[in-house]
């Protein structure tokens, strides 16, 4: 990659050099990471053996609490070694669908919402609200952020699936007890022209008047796009911006996000068909379950993992079902 991006006229396409550029970043963060540790340990096990030697009780005490620093960096690394798919390291686009349960569900896609970008605040990412459509009372039917940062789309893959909520609901006169759904979207971030290429020819483009909370237009102008990708019949909408080639930009960009993972998918569809093991898991089974009331629990249905820390949780501390769910697709893959 080095030698590809010191090569004549490779600049000469400067999206693609761009994410050349970004790549071969992390990968050096990467290689560098592996050489250190494996330079200290070298180090740390050239001292052990001429303290052996001398008999050195103190410096040997001191190796032994070296190698556990050794331990937990290799520890780390080993676990990015579950960040290693093809769009893992990119920026990630997250798409939140409230599902049954009318206001309570639409108010619970809003806390979700909230959840993740709290998490991204704790890794140092950044997130950006690229379009929302709001519930009439409260919540939101729908909303697209996208998380920038390092292996973003790696780690936020783990939370695609349903998500269940079971609580008091604020909005029941007879305060009775509501269980609330909503899907998490995950893809990757990826670029039109470099990763994938869409026929002009292929796409429909409405535009209409923005409309804000409630329903209400907000707009005299008519700056909201709608494109309908014809022979996938996807449909992507945005409305936040004021402008229309903004808003028409931002659809694209979530465009080409869902057709690239509509082919990832079809992909894992025939592999999986193929091993005898396949299973829809659009809005089936929850994959996480949030219960407020009668107790307070967090737990994930695909590891097992649990919290009573509920606010914790929903205040973005969501990094231990991740983890434990990465780690778990290392040990199926092996």
């Amino acid at each position: 990659m080095e030698k590809t991006a010191s090569s004549e006229g490779f600049w000469n396409s400067p999206l693609s050099a761009q994410q050349t550029m970004k790549e071969l970043a992390l990968l050096s963060t990467q290689v560098e990471s592996w050489k250190s540790i494996r330079d200290k340990a070298e180090s740390a096990l050239e001292l052990f053996e001429l303290a052996l030697i001398d008999g050195d009780e103190d410096i040997i005490s001191g190796i032994a609490d070296e190698a556990g620093e050794i331990a937990n960096d290799l520890s780390g690394m080993e676990f990015q070694l579950t960040l290693s798919g093809e769009y893992d390291q990119r920026d990630a686009i997250l798409a939140l669908h409230a599902g049954a349960g009318g206001i309570d569900s639409q108010d619970w896609a809003s806390k979700l919402m909230r959840m993740y970008v709290r998490w991204a605040e704790r890794k140092g990412f950044k997130s950006e609200i690229l379009d929302t459509s709001y519930g009439e009372e409260a919540g939101i039917k729908s909303a697209v952020l996208q998380v920038t940062g390092d292996f973003a789309y790696g780690f936020l893959k783990a939370e695609k699936g349903v998500h269940r909520l079971v609580r008091i609901s604020p909005f029941d006169n007879d305060h009775a007890r509501h269980t609330s759904f909503a899907l998490a979207e995950v893809l990757p971030k990826v670029e039109e022209g470099i990763d994938v290429e869409v026929n002009q020819d292929d796409l429909r483009v409405d535009v209409f008047r923005a409309g804000g909370h409630g329903g209400q237009n907000v707009q005299k102008n008519s700056t909201a796009v709608r494109i309908t990708h014809l022979p996938t019949n996807i449909v992507v909408s945005c409305q936040n911006e004021r402008s229309q080639h903004q808003n028409r930009e931002i659809a694209m960009r979530i465009l080409t996000s869902r057709l690239v993972e509509l082919e990832r998918k079809r992909k894992e569809d025939e592999m999986s068909e193929l091993k005898g093991e396949y299973v829809s898991a659009e809005w089936g089974n929850q994959i996480r379950s949030y219960v407020l009331h009668p107790y307070q629990m967090v737990k994930d249905h695909r590891t097992g993992v649990e919290t009573s820390r509920t606010g914790a949780v929903l205040d973005g501390g969501i990094d231990e079902f991740i983890t434990a769910y990465l780690t778990s697709l290392v040990g199926d893959n092996r």
